[in-house]
């Protein structure tokens, strides 16, 4: 079980919002670099990072960020002699050229997520042209899939788009409970384990994750196809400690491992 830690991109800053409410932003810093090589020495793995303006705008918008955080893990990686760290980026990506340049820049996942729910032939030549480098990103409450930065609630179920987009050939599935995410609410256990038996690609958890507790109740469930788990105001506010849950995670599924 992966736990990635959430770096949430607004005019430059790292911020976090409360069910995605753009007013509702609590400003964690101002160097995007520094607090990605935060997480990176608290043993972060994997970095997920959302451009929240590009979200809104349809476009990127945030992209010196970006590539200051793209530099900083390369330079950690670098000091430390590790391979390679992956950094995945959503929020904006309307277009192929955006892809390939954000590609081109270091990212080594791409999130599509209203795109993909309002335009599934864009998702589609993005699979195809990107292999092993498209993630979806879809936004749920009570089941239906949210867009436009969860101010539109659709009339798709989660499940059903899921198994759609898994046929184009996308990476994985990550799979937010906006009515829990920044609320620090619990992981909707139940709603993401449905999701991961439906599929035999990743599915990666988001929205919720308060403390140790929630971190161990995913990995009871992570053979059902739950690879990780994002993790937000939760490492902010101090909630979850992420090497010492990371620590925790890596020993539970050593311990299933060696069950089997």
């Amino acid at each position: 079980m992966l736990l990635i830690p959430a770096i949430d991109l607004k005019d430059g800053h790292c911020v976090r919002l409360k069910q995605g409410d753009m007013a509702q932003a609590d400003v964690f810093s101002d160097d995007p670099g520094a607090m990605a090589r935060h997480w990176l020495t608290h043993g972060a793995r994997r970095l997920h990072l959302v451009d929240l303006n590009g979200a809104f705008a349809g476009k990127p918008k945030n992209e010196a960020a970006v590539k200051a955080i793209i530099r900083a893990v390369r330079d950690y990686a670098a000091e430390n002699e590790v391979d390679e760290i992956p950094v995945q980026l959503g929020g904006g990506v309307r277009d192929l050229d955006t892809i390939e340049r954000y590609l081109d820049d270091g990212l080594s996942y791409i999130i599509i997520g209203t795109a993909a729910v309002k335009n599934p032939g864009f998702l589609h030549d993005a699979c195809s042209a990107f292999p092993g480098q498209i993630i979806v990103g879809l936004d749920a409450k009570d089941g239906k899939v949210a867009t436009d930065g969860w101010s539109k609630l659709s009339g798709h179920e989660v499940i059903d788009l899921a198994k759609k987009f898994e046929d184009y050939g996308c990476e994985a599935i990550i799979y937010t409970d906006i009515g829990r995410d920044g609320m620090m609410a619990g992981v909707n256990i139940e709603a993401t384990v449905k999701l991961a038996q439906s599929m035999t690609i990743p599915v990666i958890a988001s929205g919720g994750v308060h403390n140790i507790k929630d971190v161990e109740a995913l990995c009871a469930v992570q053979s059902e196809g739950i690879a990780g788990v994002i993790c937000g105001r939760s490492i902010y506010e101090g909630t979850l400690d992420l090497r010492q849950a990371q620590e925790r995670a890596d020993a539970l599924s050593d311990e299933a491992g060696e069950a089997e």
